[in-house]
């Protein structure tokens, strides 16, 4: 069985994909000293309706590397990529190098841009005369799957 998880393209988000609601607890949990939880749903939550702003806009694509670890985007992560928001300065953005792509941040300043890593062991990728950078769109998240055994 095929699945987008498994694809090194981008996969269109489905507009016909049923809804998938998941119950939200009432309370934050703690990332320091465990609290008492609530033993209550207060909502239920659609990750989907989190990760995706523009459906016909938004795809989904599987990260390889490290060059944003520090952003939180680990290799292996989904990232959903928006094409209909707007780049800005600061944005994490996937872009076309040269034809090959790759997600960064864009840093965009006095009609100059650059991509820059969230990993300082990679240099910024500034654009020579002959090379060609087009932002293809604008990170909205990331799913990252952990190890369970």
């Amino acid at each position: 069985m095929y699945s987008f998880l498994d694809s090194p393209m981008p996969v269109p988000y489905d507009t016909a994909a049923q809804a998938f609601a998941l119950p939200v607890c009432g309370v934050s949990v703690r990332a320091g000293f465990p609290s008492p939880a609530d033993d209550f749903v207060v909502e239920r939550l659609d990750i989907m309706q989190l990760l995706v702003k523009h459906p016909q806009a938004t795809y989904f694509w599987r990260v390889r590397g490290d060059s944003m670890r520090e952003a939180g985007i680990e290799d292996g992560s989904i990232i959903a990529v928006d094409r209909a928001l707007r780049p800005k300065h600061g944005c994490i953005v996937v872009a076309l190098v040269d034809g090959e792509c790759t997600v960064k941040y864009l840093y965009q300043r006095a009609g100059r841009i650059k991509l820059r890593a969230a990993n300082p062991t990679y240099p910024d990728i500034v654009p020579r005369d002959s090379q060609t950078i087009e932002v293809w769109g604008v990170v909205r998240g990331c799913v990252k799957i952990f190890a369970t055994n």
